[in-house]
C-alpha cells in the first residue's frame, strides 16, 4: 500500500517561531492529502504554558486534514526539576502531558503503517552527559528499553504495513553543525538499525537532510519552523510517500520573497529487503 505523511519539527512555538511560516504550513497542508503529520518534537522554546497552548491550537487545526502524531523534544523538558536524579522523573514532562496526554512515545497503528517513537528527550541525564558543556539539556540519548519497547511494537507489524520510527534527536551528523543529537550516537544507530524500521523520523539540527543509515534505513531529519534555521538556510519540511517498493521524500522549503513554501529537491530509496534490494537512487529536482 502507498501512503504518504508530512514530517515537520522545532517550531518552537515562543519567540523565535516564525508564525509567517507556520500559518503557510497550515494553508498548505490539505492540498498535500498526508495520511498523518508528524512533528518530531521541540513544540516550544522554554516549556512555557503559552507555548505549548499555542502549539496545541495549531496541532487542533492540523488534525482537521489527518491525524498528527507527536512527541517532546529537548525544548519540552522541564530537566531543571530533576537535573541527575534518577526517581520521580514524570514531573520533567508534566506541562506537556498536560497539553499533549500521558503517553510520551506513543504508537499510531495505521493500515498502512506503524508509526513507534522512542523517548530521546531526558533533559540533563547521565545517559546524554558527553565530556563538551555545551552539551548539557541538548544532548539526547536512546535507552535500551526505548528500543525494545519499539522493537517489539514492529516485529508484531504485517508485511504490508511500513515501520515507522519518530524519535526527537538526529540520528545523522549534521552537514553544517557537523555534530550529533545523541550521545553514544555508535550505540544508538546499532539500536536503531535492530529495531526493524523502514523509516526513520528526527529534528533538532534545524538543518534538514535526508539520508540512508548503513544502507538500510531511510532517515528523515527535517528543518525548523522558527528563525532559528541552521546557516541562516531556509526553513523546510518534508513530505515522504512510502510504497512496498521505495521511499521517497520531498523537500518543501521556504521562500521567503513570495513568503510561502516551494518544493525543491527529491530524493527516491529503495525500500530495503534482507533479501538484499539497497540500492539508493538519490534524484534532485
Amino acid at each position: 500500500m502507498t501512503f504518504s505523511l508530512l514530517h515537520l519539527s522545532d517550531p518552537h512555538f515562543g519567540e523565535v517561531c516564525d508564525l509567517t511560516q507556520v500559518e503557510a504550513v497550515q494553508a498548505l497542508i490539505p492540498d498535500l492529502e498526508p495520511r498523518v503529520i508528524v512533528i518530531s518534537g521541540d513544540l516550544s522554546l522554554r516549556a512555557r504554558h503559552g507555548e505549548f497552548q499555542a502549539a496545541r491550537v495549531y496541532i487542533k487545526d492540523l488534525e482537521r486534514t489527518a491525524p498528527v502524531y507527536v512527541m517532546p523534544g529537548n525544548h519540552d523538558v522541564q530537566w531543571w526539576w530533576r537535573p541527575f536524579i534518577p526517581f520521580g522523573p514524570a514531573v520533567k514532562y508534566r506541562k506537556y502531558r498536560r497539553y499533549f496526554g500521558p503517553t510520551l512515545a506513543p504508537t499510531m497503528d495505521l493500515p498502512e503503517a506503524v508509526i513507534a517513537g522512542a523517548l530521546t528527550s531526558h533533559g540533563v541525564a547521565w545517559g546524554s552527559l558527553t565530556p563538551r558543556l555545551r552539551d548539557i539539556a541538548v544532548k539526547g540519548h536512546l535507552p535500551n528499553r526505548e528500543i525494545k519497547r519499539v522493537t517489539a511494537i514492529f516485529a508484531k507489524a504485517r508485511p504490508e504495513q511500513a515501520r515507522v520510527l519518530v524519535v526527537h534527536h538526529n540520528v545523522l551528523r549534521g552537514d553544517l553543525s557537523q555534530r550529533m543529537g545523541l550521545a553514544r550516537w555508535r550505540q544508538a544507530q546499532r539500536r536503531i538499525l535492530q529495531s526493524g524500521a523502514d523509516l526513520v523520523l528526527c529534528g533538532h539540527d534545524h538543518q534538514e537532510q535526508v539520508d540512508m543509515l548503513d544502507r538500510r534505513i531511510v532517515v528523515s531529519c527535517s528543518g525548523t519552523l522558527s528563525n532559528r534555521s541552521r546557516g541562516l538556510r531556509p526553513s523546510a519540511f518534508h513530505r515522504i510517500t512510502v510504497d512496498h517498493e521505495s521511499v521517497q521524500t520531498e523537500v518543501f522549503r521556504w521562500d521567503p520573497a513570495r513568503k510561502l513554501f516551494r518544493r525543491s529537491d527529491v530524493f527516491a530509496f529503495a525500500r530495503y529487503r534482507p533479501a538484499g534490494k539497497t540500492d539508493v537512487a538519490p534524484v534532485v529536482g
